[in-house]
């Protein structure tokens, strides 16, 4: 699969349409926001500051964009509020920059290991089983041999549910009884991995916001035996995130990024909210990549992020 950079018209056509609902929430508010302005002033900054509060990207990350567009205003000294896109666009593109992986992301990239083991963590109801399940295939897509591992072994049909996806998917599942050891069926999955000569491990956890502490233990014990069998994995720890509940997606996410070393970060849900803006002050606030966002429930409706594109499809018309 292409880069983001590289968007097929197609792509882009399904990137401009899962974000559909947040870019007409935020145009509307950004329209009225100028009415009646020819140039950025106090007035429209502060106005544009409520925009963007109200479109859950956060009072911080908010906050760092109004200072940016203050500091072009100053320099710049006179700025037509129709030059507002242009410069929004940028400020936020320059802003997720330091957090971009949009090259560490591409499926049919080199992996740096063989297999390559992902740990997939997130509370239920986030989108997590169809997440894996679209990553795998996004995977098989790019020729690679992939290998599911059913380790949310505590809620119930949680493992049939995963089982149907990797059916779809057309990938190989491992799986035990419910109510086994995670860490045994990360075991045997990763073991398995590495007999069968797989390109690509996903292994599930279980969707719970129990403790801090429990939380850790648990995710600890799944990494030490996946250690054991293959040193270095898990190579990526993902967080999978419901984008529409906006605010309450990052709050889960200090909470999971509290409780286990998350090297990325997976928004979902994009196409049924107008609450998209939380893509941006999460990615900010956590300094974690987004490396992918789900935009649908078909199979291939997983992008890889791409702050530019993503920008860009929020900002434009």
């Amino acid at each position: 699969m292409a880069l983001l950079g590289f968007f097929t018209r197609e792509k882009k056509e399904n990137l401009n349409k899962g974000l559909e609902k947040t870019k007409e929430s935020v145009f509307v508010k950004l329209s009225r926001a100028i009415v009646g302005k020819s140039k950025v002033d106090d007035e429209v900054l502060d106005n544009l500051e409520e925009v963007l509060v109200s479109s859950d990207v956060g009072v911080e990350t908010t906050l760092k964009i109004i200072e940016r567009i203050e500091a072009r205003v100053a320099k710049d000294k006179y700025l037509n509020t129709s030059e507002l896109n242009t410069i929004l666009k940028e400020e936020i593109i320059a802003l997720l920059e330091k957090n971009s992986a949009d090259q560490d992301s591409d499926f049919s990239a080199q992996l740096k290991s063989s297999p390559y083991v992902i740990l997939i963590v997130g509370v239920n109801g986030s989108g997590k089983t169809t997440t894996i399940a679209k990553l795998a295939y996004q995977y098989k897509m790019a020729g690679k041999k992939v290998l599911l591992g059913a380790a949310d072994t505590f809620r119930a049909a949680a493992i049939e549910q995963l089982q149907i996806w990797a059916d779809r998917a057309g990938v190989a599942m491992t799986k035990q009884q419910m109510g086994s050891d995670p860490a045994s069926v990360a075991f045997d999955t990763v073991k398995s991995a590495v007999a069968g000569k797989y390109d690509i491990v996903i292994v599930d956890t279980a969707g719970r916001l129990h403790n801090k502490i429990n939380l850790m233990t648990e995710l600890s014990k799944i990494k030490r035996v996946m250690e054991k069998v293959l040193p270095g994995a898990p190579h990526e720890v993902l967080l999978v995130l419901d984008g529409s509940t906006g605010q309450n997606a990052f709050e889960q996410a200090k909470q999971f990024t509290a409780a286990t070393d998350v090297t990325g970060m997976i928004i979902t849900k994009l196409d049924g909210t107008a609450k998209g803006g939380v893509v941006i002050g999460i990615s900010d606030q956590l300094k974690i990549p987004v490396r992918y966002i789900g935009i649908g429930e078909k199979i291939d409706d997983l992008l890889i992020f791409n702050r530019a594109e993503f920008v860009d499809s929020l900002f434009t018309s």
